[in-house]
């Protein structure tokens, strides 16, 4: 298998994990509200492992964002905020790896409140906004991705992962 061949599977397992994550959220009501929790933040600490998160985490906000019925300015906003923070992430993972929760987390407490107010004309006030979401935030990627990501590697999976799963074992 092609090393792009490799990319782009796990880039589709990532999208699909994301959307599945984020349509539980939803249906707990956890991913709307003044703190929002969406489990598939969690996964985006993934781009520390491999470049293949940063596209597979775009495409599944946007994808989740889509089949959960925000309107097109979150989608876009939404997406982009998940872009950012991939791409801070994965920037990050080798000189500051302790740094790397961070680029997702501000990018969505930056974006994600002002999509809030001018999108939805939400009347809270920004700075409460940008402090809910990221508490939301803090606990989606700071202590459940740092959770799983801290899993994989008592597993091992990260280094299947960063080999770009070769072969499947049978």
């Amino acid at each position: 298998m092609s090393r792009q061949s490799k990319i782009l599977a796990q880039s589709g397992l990532i999208a699909a994990l994301y959307v599945v994550l984020t349509l539980v959220s939803t249906a707990l009501g956890l991913s709307s509200g003044a703190v929002q929790v969406r489990f598939s933040e969690a996964l985006c600490l993934l781009p520390i492992l491999t470049p293949a998160a940063i596209p597979g985490l775009t495409i599944g906000c946007l994808l989740a964002n889509v089949l959960s019925g925000c309107i097109l300015w979150d989608v876009v906003f939404g997406s982009l905020a998940t872009l950012l923070g991939a791409l801070g992430t994965y920037a990050l993972r080798r000189r500051h790896p302790a740094l790397a929760a961070l680029p997702p987390i501000l990018s969505n407490v930056i974006i994600v409140p002002l999509v809030l107010a001018y999108a939805y004309h939400i009347d809270e006030a920004i700075p409460y906004m940008m402090l809910t979401v990221g508490a939301g935030e803090v606990i989606s990627v700071g202590v459940l991705g740092l959770l799983f990501l801290s899993a994989l590697r008592r597993t091992g999976a990260d280094r299947k992962i960063e080999r770009g799963l070769t072969s499947p074992s049978i």
